[in-house]
């Protein structure tokens, strides 16, 4: 009886090794929008070292930064006919292919990053991947692209009213389109792979994105007013594409999953940590920071209200209020120890 055991475990070993053995070798290229030495593009690194490391190599991995491979709805399409394997970016963008991400682009919808992992993390954000499937997409996870702030070329923003009449490239989609308006400014959809010209040539006046892609696209150089308004929250998916993955054994796909999750982990954290020396280097380079007064940021928070009651209806109350649910799981758990030390 132990010798047919034994016998019937080799087997199983050796024909799960043949399995892995016979799969052909493997390449995925990854995309984003973000230059090199963002903390994006140090994620998409770290998910290449664990993948080829626990691959032993039978996994290749190809990063394209810096938006070489076309802008996001580019590759969007490309993932989607399977000429693209993987890309990272803003959730909100899935919007034009499931009406519910719309909801990650809500302004002042998050207050921290806290809150936002346990949201993305959750059966929130998984239940939100879940739903790219049809069209051909697989979420595998979230990077984060952090909190937005507004930059432009011609003031400093003091008060939402400054704000008025500025020409502000936005992500190509309409929430961001409306907001902008809400605060009597005029909004220019735009890739991010045409930002920096639009800038340069006078096109638009200025433009929101968080201070890490700020630096490592340069947009010093042709911005000088840099308000830290955090009005908007960005996760950022990490997809791949449904006939690529399709395609990958049990033991790839693991090796994948994992290696985003791990990945995710460690991008979080890094864009974290690094957020301080970030706002430094912009100073450095000639930018004028200012915050708005509590006052003045209230008074955004009301401009942007009828927008995110607007898009509320479209995305469904339901969904808002779930969403709402669990970020208010983490306000909650946060409160509960200042409560017990107040005792």
């Amino acid at each position: 009886m132990k010798r047919v055991f034994i016998k019937s475990l080799i087997a199983t070993v050796a024909l799960a090794t043949l399995g892995w053995a016979s799969a052909q070798e493997k390449t995925i290229k990854f995309a984003n929008q973000n230059t090199a030495g963002h903390p994006i593009v140090l994620g998409m690194e770290k998910f290449k070292e664990i993948v080829e490391k626990n691959s032993s190599g039978k996994i290749k991995v190809n990063l394209y930064p810096g938006g070489t491979l076309g802008s996001d709805q580019a590759n969007v399409s490309a993932i989607q006919g399977g000429t693209l394997e993987m890309a990272s970016m803003n959730s909100g963008i899935f919007a034009s292919q499931v009406k519910e991400f719309a909801i990650f682009d809500f302004p002042f919808m998050f207050a921290s990053g806290k809150e936002a992992d346990a949201a993305v993390d959750g059966a929130f954000g998984k239940k939100l991947h879940a739903k790219l499937e049809e069209k051909g997409i697989v979420g595998l996870g979230y990077y984060e692209l952090g909190f937005r702030n507004i930059t432009n070329s011609k003031r400093a923003i003091n008060k939402v009213e400054d704000l008025e009449g500025l020409k502000l490239r936005v992500i190509p989609n309409p929430i961001n389109v409306d907001w902008v308006k809400a605060l009597g400014a005029n909004p220019t959809p735009l890739p991010f792979t045409e930002l920096y010209a639009a800038l340069e040539q006078k096109a638009v006046d200025g433009q929101e994105n968080p201070v890490a892609t700020i630096n490592s696209a340069k947009l010093y150089e042709v911005q000088k007013y840099l308000a830290l308004t955090g009005h908007q929250y960005n996760p950022q998916s990490v997809i791949i594409s449904k006939k690529f993955w399709d395609k990958l054994l049990p033991a790839e796909k693991k090796i994948v999953g994992d290696a985003v999750t791990e990945s995710a982990k460690f991008q979080r954290e890094k864009a974290r940590a690094l957020e301080a020396s970030i706002l430094d280097n912009l100073k450095k380079n000639g930018m004028q920071v200012s915050q708005l007064s509590e006052a003045e940021m209230a008074k955004l928070r009301d401009k942007m209200r009828p927008v995110t009651a607007k898009y509320g209806v479209t995305v469904g109350q339901d969904l808002v209020k779930e969403l709402q649910a669990e970020i208010e799981k983490v306000r909650i758990a946060a409160a509960a120890p200042a409560k017990k030390s107040g005792k």
